[in-house]
């Protein structure tokens, strides 16, 4: 199963040398089309529309990267966010999400796919391929590309360097059906995430063999199968090009060619001013302005002063939109006094989560939504808010009741002589996270909790910190995405002993579980139909609430620069970029 790592409230970030585009690559304006009528923004995503009708032909787009990945095979350890994007256009995906994180089948790949019924066993998933979808090198999507993946990623061979994300191990056998375009997956035990399966999904080419598994994906031979193809991929330059497809089957690609250029997030605002990007992500050059480790006071200016100049560059447009991750206080329930459950749902009722949320998103420019849910996020279908597990007891009662009582003239509460006082682990140089800590500090120094936050350098969260158990409480995000069931069950799952007798939290970093919350994403995971499935989930979600793991904070900000006249780019939420979609509008 998939560990991922979590990204701090404001996420870190990897520098790398950057060699920037000297010019634009607008093509020249035609004659302008007549305008169709743009079709509705996402709910959640803030992207500008894009009308195919109404974008050029041509031209080369501009796109930040933190740095060049290392790697294109998203199933690497090495590979980043950044190996995800470019992936998305080089890659068949069979499902693509929606804005509400729902899996639709992408009919550049896909003309169907059918699961047996729910008590049919075994469960055999058949997939329809588009007979026009081929590999750069002519061959034809097929079984074998199934089989390949599934051999590589099931964890049966060892010797494949995987991150081995769930559910290739549920699967019994991959065959061909009624022709060469039919595939069908057979499941050993019922498996309700086939639709993330396969996506994306590698050629058998670059797959077949752990020796050609565990190679960097970064050649220009690349076998690919998407709207682009890879061009260029120059680490030291800080450039990847990606250029149309010849072979490409569906709808053709607007832009000539895509420049993903390797600029460090404090020298993107300059970038823009001086027409060298098109699309730049903001979030962490807004969140991490200041240049030197200051107080609350100087980040808060940084950022507010960072997002005022990016307002401001001529030319440029500053999307907004709620990521698919979701920020969380967890709760170290291996650590005195938090080893009490009903010390933690104290503190976590102590939590004004909609406060925080403002606090944090409020300066920019975000709707201040309170998250309610560890597992689903507010813009997701199936979200809801279940907070109320928590009981209807104000904090400062249940805080009496599990022996932590306030001075009659005020202050910190105290048990046995001492003082209810915990830490705070945040990102240090985050505004974001210096802010969500003063609402929360504010919060629970209300109900007599004394928290003191504990910067800590990104680079030293996870390894020293979260992974080794050495703080109280702690704040970060989790990425979520649209199965729930099977990606968040090991945030959630029960420490176990490891071979040294030690319980090993795994990705648990709050400590706590049971069997019963264990027990639910189980049968989650196996149960094929939906309502039933989502009713197991919310039910994991009311006993993560009752345990006192976390708290559920808000969705991370996701801020997008773009330059006027580029279609079809912004913060995307849930939904993906359609790259071949993507251009200069015309006019």
């Amino acid at each position: 199963m998939r560990v991922r790592q979590p990204v701090a409230a404001a996420a870190a970030l990897l520098l790398a040398t950057a060699a920037l585009a000297a010019c634009s690559g607008r093509p020249a304006p035609g004659p302008a089309p007549v305008p169709a009528p743009a079709p509705p923004a996402a709910t959640t995503g803030d992207v500008r529309p894009s009308d195919r009708g109404a974008v050029l032909d041509g031209g080369t787009l501009r796109w930040a990267v933190d740095e060049v990945p290392a790697t294109l095979n998203v199933y690497q350890p090495a590979a980043t966010a950044d190996s995800a994007l470019l992936a998305r256009a080089l890659y068949p995906s069979l499902f693509r999400p929606d804005e509400h994180g729902r899996l639709l089948a992408d009919p550049d790949y896909l003309v169907a796919a059918e699961s047996t019924p729910p008590g049919r066993l075994p469960q055999v998933v058949t997939y329809r391929l588009n007979p026009n979808a081929v590999w750069s090198d002519g061959t034809p999507l097929s079984a074998a590309d199934f089989a390949a993946q599934r051999a590589a990623l099931s964890g049966l061979d060892p010797a494949y360097a995987s991150t081995r994300p769930a559910g290739y191990d549920a699967i019994d056998a991959i065959g061909t059906g009624a022709d060469a375009h039919e595939v069908t997956v057979t499941f050993r035990q019922p498996y309700a995430g086939w639709r993330a399966l396969f996506g994306p999904l590698y050629p058998a080419a670059g797959t077949s063999s752990s020796a050609v598994f565990n190679r960097p994906s970064t050649d220009g031979a690349l076998v690919t199968a998407g709207p682009f193809a890879l061009s260029g991929h120059d680490a030291a330059g800080g450039r990847v090009t990606l250029a149309r497809n010849p072979l490409w089957w569906g709808d053709r690609p607007k832009a000539d060619r895509i420049d993903f250029l390797a600029v460090p997030p404090d020298q993107r605002l300059d970038a823009l001013d001086q027409d060298r990007l098109d699309i730049a992500p903001l979030t962490a050059a807004v969140d991490r302005a200041a240049a030197a480790p200051g107080s609350s006071a100087d980040l808060a200016q940084a950022s507010a002063q960072a997002l005022s100049r990016a307002e401001a560059l001529p030319g440029i447009t500053v999307h907004r939109a709620s990521a698919a991750s979701l920020t969380q206080l967890t709760l170290n329930a291996a650590r005195a006094p938090l080893t009490d459950p009903a010390l933690r749902r104290a503190l976590a009722r102590a939590v004004d989560r909609r406060r925080t949320a403002e606090a944090a998103l409020g300066p920019l420019g975000l709707v201040a939504a309170p998250l309610g849910s560890h597992l689903l996020a507010g813009d997701q279908d199936g979200y809801r808010d279940n907070g109320d597990a928590l009981g209807s007891a104000d904090a400062d009662r249940l805080l009496d009741a599990a022996g932590w009582r306030r001075p009659k003239s005020g202050g910190t509460r105290t048990r046995d002589g001492k003082e209810l006082a915990l830490t705070l682990l945040v990102p240090a140089g985050s505004a974001l996270a210096r802010r969500t800590a003063e609402a929360l500090t504010a919060d629970l120094a209300g109900h007599g909790v004394a928290l003191r936050p504990v910067a800590v350098p990104a680079e030293a969260f996870l390894r020293d910190h979260l992974a080794a158990g050495d703080f109280d409480l702690a704040l970060f995000s989790w990425p979520t995405g649209p199965d729930p069931a099977t990606g968040q069950r090991p945030v959630y799952a029960k420490p176990r002993p490891g071979p040294d007798g030690a319980l090993a939290a795994g990705a648990n970093y709050g400590r706590s579980g049971t069997e019963e919350i264990d027990r639910l994403f189980d049968r989650a995971a196996a149960e094929l139909d939906p309502a039933t499935r989502l009713a197991l989930l919310q039910e994991a979600d009311v006993r993560i609430w009752q345990l006192g793991h976390s708290v559920p904070l808000f969705q991370r900000p996701d801020l997008v620069a773009v330059r006027e006249g580029v279609a079809g780019a912004g913060a995307w939420g849930f939904g993906p970029p359609r790259f071949q979609d993507m251009g200069f509008a015309g006019g």
